[in-house]
Order: structure tokens, then C-alpha cells, then sequence
């Protein structure tokens, strides 16, 4: 059950994209689906929502996404580099005409020097060509809320996504 602030987050978004006729997918790894369940959880989000794509492992990354091998060994499973062929490959293998992927250390174990817990990256885009990347850096908040706050960020950035794409015919 998503809080108020997410859900008000997923209604602006749906709306959104419901008065420019644009389909959504998510790529998620740390966020484990919470991003598509937020929209989801609203009534009448199938008008918007394409699909989502959990992708926790490197090796679901590879085979749902087409994340290259070279990338998940190159630059690991969390980096800008993964997060923007997530949501490449989500534009590729759905009918969305914007996604957003979400690749994190949510905790609380499983970070180092170079990667702490709380590092999260993202990556937003659209068939037209937007691609926007973010890194947040939340710390150790507690699994639950770096996945919260994960949530917040990928609502936004599919929002900005969407506010600069023309509304279809």
C-alpha cells in the first residue's frame, strides 16, 4: 500500500499521461516492482500502464532488458551505465512510449566504498528520444525507505519525461 504522497505522485503522472495518450513501462531492479505497483494501485491506470519489468538479477537484466553482459561486468549492476540500458531495453521490448529504470542498493547490507547503501540510479526516456539519469545518494535510511524514496524519484522523472513529449493523436 503506497503512502500519500506516492499516490499522489502516481495520479499526477497518470493523468498526465492519460491527457497525452502515453504508455508507461518500468524497469526495476531494488525498487522490486514498487514503482509499477504505484500505479497500478490507482483505478483505471490500465489506460497508462504498458508493463514492468523486475529485473533483479544481472542475469534478468540481460535477458528481459538486453542489458549488455559488457555493461553488467564493466560498470556493475548499479550504475548509470545499467540504468540507461534498462530503460532503453524497456522501450524495446514494450509498447510504452516512456519508462524509467531504477538500479540501487536499498540494504542493509550489500554496499562498499565505491557503491554505499542508499546509492541508487535512474534513468528515464521516451521513443522520442528524451533520455534523462540521475544518482541519489539517500545513505542508510532503512531498506524501506530508500525504496520509498526510489519510488518518489522514478514517478518524478517519468513525469518530467512525459511533460516534454507531444500528446498523440
Amino acid at each position: 500500500m503506497a503512502d500519500a504522497e506516492t499516490t499522489a505522485a502516481a495520479i499526477a503522472l497518470l493523468d498526465l499521461c492519460k491527457a497525452k495518450r502515453l504508455m508507461v513501462a518500468t524497469a526495476e531492479s531494488c525498487t522490486g516492482g514498487l514503482v509499477a505497483g504505484a500505479l497500478t494501485e490507482i483505478a483505471g491506470s490500465s489506460a497508462v500502464v504498458d508493463r514492468g519489468f523486475v529485473t533483479y538479477t544481472n542475469e534478468a537484466k540481460h535477458q528481459m532488458l538486453g542489458v549488455p553482459a559488457d555493461t553488467l561486468t564493466n560498470f556493475g549492476a548499479v550504475s548509470r551505465d545499467t540504468a540507461e540500458a534498462m530503460v532503453r531495453g524497456a522501450l524495446g521490448h514494450a509498447s510504452a512510449d516512456i519508462a524509467v529504470s531504477v538500479t540501487g542498493i536499498a540494504g542493509p547490507g550489500g554496499g562498499s566504498a565505491d557503491k554505499p547503501v542508499g546509492l541508487v540510479h535512474f534513468s528515464a526516456g521516451s521513443r522520442g528520444g528524451a533520455l534523462i539519469h540521475r544518482e541519489r545518494r539517500f545513505g542508510d535510511i532503512g531498506r524501506a525507505e530508500v525504496r520509498r524514496r526510489s519510488v518518489l524519484e522514478a514517478l518524478a522523472m517519468l513525469t518530467e519525461v512525459a511533460a516534454g513529449e507531444q500528446a498523440k493523436p
